[in-house]
This record gives C-alpha cells, structure tokens and sequence, in this order.
C-alpha cells in the first residue's frame, strides 16, 4: 500500500526545512503564470496580512491557505508533481522582499531577512546560507528559461532579461516598492506574515506512481499533466545524449501543435491520442491480442521507457501524426475521392475503435513516401465500417468490439486477411437487433447510421468534416405532439435525416409540404428530391423509408463477406 505524508505547514516552516530541496523535473510544462495570477496572488496575500489595509487589524492567529503541493522523494530531492506554478512564483515574491531588505538594518527587517534566506537558499550546520545552492532547481526539458529563474533567485538581478519568470520578478519589485512608500514602518511586517500565517499543504508520496495520481485527482482546474509530458522526458534525455537536443525540442513543439489542431481535445491531453494510437501498433507488432488494455504510462514505461528510446519510435509518431492531420483536412492530395468518403462516414463512427486499427494499418502498409494504396485502403475502410457499425447493434459496449478488433489488428500486421471469420452475423438476428434499436438523437449509433445513408448514394459529395449536419425528423416532432401523431415511429430511422444546422433551425417545425423551400437548399442529395419520391410523408412513408434504411444496410454487411452462409448440407 503507497504511503503519505500529509501535514499542513507554514511557507517559513515547510522551506527552512533541511529536507526542502525542491526540483521541479524535466518531464513539467515550463513555467506559465502570468502577470494576472502574479496579481491575483498579491492582492490576496495583502489582503489577508494588512486587512483593510489597515496592519494594525491583522489576526495572528488566522492562517491563509494558499494551496497543495505534491512532491515525492527521489535522490533525496523532492520532485514537484503538483504545486509548481505557485511555489516557483512565491519564490520569486520571497527573493524581492529578501533584496529590499538588505540594506536595512532594524532589528525586524535583519531577523527578516535571515528567515527569507533560509527559505531560498540552503545552510550549513551553523546556519550559514550558501548563496550558490538554492532550495529549488528546475529540469523542466522545454523551458528555455529555466536558467533565467535559478540566476534571479541567487543574483536579485531580472533586468537583463526578458522571460516570464523575469517579468513577475519585476513585477513583484514594483508592488514591493509602492508597499515599501505607502508602509515604510510596516515593510517587514508583510513578508513576516507571509512566511508565518500563510499555509501549504504539502503531500509527499513515497513514489512518482502515487505522486501522480493524487494529482490527477487533486488537479480539477487548470492544466492536467498528461501522459506526453513524461514520455517527452523519456526522448528529451535520449536526444541530449546525442547532443540533438535543440532539434529535438523543435520536432517536440511541432508534434504538440499538430496533436492539438487534429485531435482538439477539450483537456490537455491532445498528444496523449498520437500515443494512444501507435501503442495499438505497438500491441499488434508483439502479436498482442488480450482485451484488457493497459494505461497509457503503464505501457510506455515497460523496460525503463525502452520504447522511447529509439529514433524510430519518434519518427514513427511524427508520421503517424501527419496521416491524421491529413485526414484531418481531408487532402486530396493524399486520399482520392472514395477513400474520402468512408473516412467521413467513419468520424462519426459509434465508438473511436476504428481509428485505433486504421493507425495500425497505416503504420503497416504505408510506403517509403508514408502513401497508402487508395483502392487497398478504401477497401479496408469499407470493411471496418460494416463491421463495427453491425457489431455495435449487437454488442453497444466498446470493450466488446476490443475482442474482434484486437485479433484483426494482429491479421493486419502479419498480412493475413482481416475477414473477421470467427465473429460473422447472422442476418436475421442482425436485421431483428436493427429493427428493435432505439434510435434516439443522442444515441451514437442514429447518427453512424444517417452518416452511412447520406453517402451511400456514389453521386453524394463529401462535405467538409468541419460543416455541422443536425439529425432532422422529417416528420416535425413537435408537430407530431400537436397532431396526436400515436406510435413510436417518429422516433425510427426512417424519419431521421442528416440536415445542415443553418437549414435544421428554418426547417425543424414546418410540414412536409412546406420543407421543400428548405431542403432544396441542402447538399444531402436525398433531401433535394424527397418531395419528388414522396407526395406525403406519415406513418406508412417512415415505415417505407425505415425497411429501405435497415434492408440496404444488411445487404451492405452481405456485401463486405460479414454474414454467415446458410450451409444447406
């Protein structure tokens, strides 16, 4: 069982302490706070130390809580996991007050100063300060500034430079000076206060496992330390072994930006998803068919990371990343027409297990020019798309499609024909799981199957994956409500249609008849001539459609070698 040491202490009591070697890792996101928080923290700090900006109201025996920090134990230096931004920042406040103090010479501001300086930098048995060995060191792999922040707080001195951990130094000295005016007989009360009632809550794991994982559960705001950030650690040391750091750092920067435009991810973890999809080939290379997948971190780091260590592995991440940023921005320079058109309807798949398997087909048949054969790959696309759409009305549950998934990864990699042999459909019990789906708007599967309709006619063109299509009822619900529409009809796949958002909002209440101004207006061919196929549309027309829909799909299946044959002997 992980072990914690969790006990609340003051910044005076929690830095002077001899175990207090701060590090902040390579594996951080560089230094972040800007002059807002630098604000936010001084206005709060002042507050509660001179309350109403009167110093004569202060409590002192009210404490201030600034915040957590989790740190854990590694070469006797204390890794910071979570707390990183504020303790860098109230370094940089304590080195202010410490330098505008040094030329004071009454009894508070020299005992003052010997406090701060035991909080910054580290002493001997006798309680000498050593200026040169400060209580904190960064490794931070992408900041090119670090050094900057380690020069600040030994030397006092951020005039010469320009980055962040500069600008709140000299922030920090302009709101000191104007305290210093306004409160000259006051001036040590404030970092006294500080150092004496404002509280940490340091919570030391007794590894980085556990360290990490508290943060996780700690962190609900702001930026969440993701998986890539430890693994670009991994690669920052084997590339400045090779002394390519530089070039390293740049690929880094690029592959973080492409990760971001392709997978927008809402967190932080958009360069988690280009890992998360090679380690599927990754998986399959080592014949790995077992559905329990590990963690991400938990993958990686088998063998001391040995998997980043490797030229390969970083070039094969950079290629596989731009696969899908051509997917992205649907290249026709790199997908002709057809494959275009499956991967459109694949975006709106019912779960994200197809772009698992097409990564590991792209990384395994792409050519010397990282190509892939349309006809080939479109062929592939088609199948997955049969499959995992059938699959998921039998079995909804993502962790069930994992099985057959899995074992067609490995076929792909040892180049035998993914036909899905052991997991065809029967195609009666394929049709009676349709036929009975529920296919409300917010079930995945409604919108996979209305994708799937609008192209499969071959005159369709393909939209751009940024245009935003809403699921129509052809039959206006609301006026189903007021038109004592009985059955559940409404409700089936065959009163549903994939309309332009702009078009949707015009269009969602009218009457059939009067719909057809509004969808001539749409590029989803069937909607341009439905008025020409159906006088009307009630019960027996949605009935009509929906058994088209449903018999269409089946024969798709049937199409792709995906249902059993009836063996007749």
């Amino acid at each position: 069982m992980s072990k914690l040491n969790i006990d609340q202490k003051k910044i005076k009591q929690l830095f002077e302490d001899k175990r207090s070697d701060f590090l902040i890792p390579d594996y951080q996101r560089p230094y972040a706070w800007g002059e807002d928080e630098c604000q936010t923290l001084w206005k709060d700090i002042f507050d509660f130390a001179f309350p109403d900006k009167k110093p004569e109201n202060f409590n002192s025996d009210e404490e201030y809580f600034l915040g957590p920090i989790v740190t854990f134990e590694n070469n006797k230096k204390l890794e910071v996991i979570d707390g990183q931004q504020r303790l860098t920042t109230l370094m940089l406040l304590l080195r202010v007050f410490y330098k505008r103090l040094e030329k004071m010479e009454d009894e508070n501001s020299m005992r003052t100063k010997q406090n701060l300086a035991q909080c910054i930098w580290k002493s001997d048995e006798f309680g000498n300060e050593n200026k040169e060995k400060l209580k904190i060191d960064s490794q931070v792999a992408l900041d090119e500034h670090k050094n900057e922040f380690l020069e600040i707080l030994k030397t006092g001195d951020a005039k010469d430079f320009k980055s962040q951990y500069a600008i709140n130094f000299r922030y920090f000295e302009k709101e000191v000076d104007e305290f210093l005016k306004e409160y000259p007989n006051y001036f040590a009360y404030l970092p006294t206060r500080i150092l004496n009632n404002c509280i940490l809550l340091p919570i030391e794991a007794d590894n980085e496992k556990t360290a990490l994982r508290i943060f996780s559960t700690l962190n609900d705001r702001g930026k969440p330390l993701a998986d890539a950030d430890i693994f670009k650690a991994q690669f920052y040391k084997f590339y400045v072994a090779k002394n390519q750091k530089d070039e390293f750092i740049e690929k880094w920067k690029n592959l973080e930006i492409l990760c971001k435009e392709v997978f927008s991810k809402k967190d932080n973890t958009s360069t988690d998803e280009i890992f998360n999809r090679y380690m599927y080939y990754q998986r399959a290379l080592k014949g790995n068919k077992n559905s329990t997948t590990e963690g991400l971190r938990d993958f990686y780091e088998k063998d001391s990371y040995a998997l980043l260590k490797s030229d390969r592995t970083f070039e094969d991440l950079q290629n596989l990343g731009s696969f899908w940023q051509a997917i992205s921005i649907q290249d026709k320079n790199y997908f002709d027409e057809n494959t275009l058109r499956w991967l459109f309807i694949l975006n709106y798949a019912p779960n994200i297990m197809w772009a698992n398997i097409t990564s590991v087909y792209f990384m395994k048949n792409k050519d010397e020019q990282n190509q892939l054969d349309n006809i080939k790959f479109s062929k592939f696309l088609e199948k997955i798309t049969a499959f995992i759409f059938a699959y998921s009305f039998i079995y909804p549950s993502v962790s069930q499609l994992r099985i057959p998934i899995y074992s067609a990864m490995v076929d792909i990699i040892n180049d035998k024909e993914m036909d899905f042999s052991k997991f065809l459909f029967e195609k009666e019990n394929l049709k009676t799981f349709i036929q009975t789906q529920k296919f409300s708007n917010n079930n995945s599967i409604t919108r996979s199957m209305l994708t799937w309709w609008f192209l499969k006619d071959s005159t369709q063109k393909t939209p751009g994956l940024t245009e935003q299509f809403q699921i129509e009822h052809i039959y206006a619900k609301e006026r189903a409500k007021r038109e004592n529409f009985s059955g559940n009809e409404i409700e089936f796949i065959g009163n549903k249609v994939l309309l332009e958002r702009t078009i949707n909002i015009r269009a969602s209440d009218f009457s059939f008849a009067d719909k057809e101004k509004h969808y001539k207006k749409s590029q989803n061919n069937e909607l341009n001539s439905i008025h020409k196929n159906y006088s009307k549309f009630g019960k027996t027309e949605i009935i009509e459609r929906n058994n088209n829909i449903i018999n269409d799909f089946i024969s798709f299946v049937e199409k792709n070698n995906l249902i059993k044959t009836t063996n007749l002997f």
